[in-house]
């Protein structure tokens, strides 16, 4: 299985920051951030408005068919969440929520010098064994769904 393991960085970002990587990310203080970004034809994506996105596009389509909706409509209400997530950041490499081990390893080789300054807070690797990530509840009385 390890072969077929996909990997995503996420980012946590200092206050200041955040809010500009949310609001302004083409912004001149963030460059040594988005610098590195642009060479791995990477973004990064904030994870409250990710879940944000996500809650409005169930509540517009139906809430039934989006097996994560309540555990993320929570998490999105919840303003203790919110004020995590919103310095939280994942970064997509060439579009994908998640990439090959040699991918993730270069981006994060290049932004380790970063972490722990005045931009970035933390840096986390994450990877699609189920075993090593927690998972959202199910929702009562939902068939689990398997993408496989």
């Amino acid at each position: 299985m390890n072969d077929e393991l996909k990997f995503q960085l996420r980012l946590t970002l200092n206050d200041q920051f955040a809010h500009v990587a949310r609001s302004n990310p083409g912004d001149p203080s963030i460059s040594p951030l988005t610098n590195i970004l642009k060479r791995h034809d990477a973004v990064a994506k904030c994870q409250f408005d990710a879940f944000a996105d996500y809650v409005s596009e169930a509540e517009a389509n139906g809430v039934e068919n989006y097996h994560l909706y309540e555990w993320t409509k929570k998490t999105v209400d919840d303003p203790a969440k919110k004020a995590k997530y919103v310095k939280s950041f994942a970064l997509y490499v060439q579009g994908q929520e998640v990439y090959e081990k040699d991918k993730a390893d270069a981006l994060e080789a290049e932004l380790k010098p970063l972490v722990g300054g005045r931009i970035v807070a933390k840096m986390f690797k994450y990877d699609t064994d189920p075993a090593h990530n927690p998972q959202p509840p199910h929702r009562q009385g939902a068939r689990p769904q398997y993408s496989g």
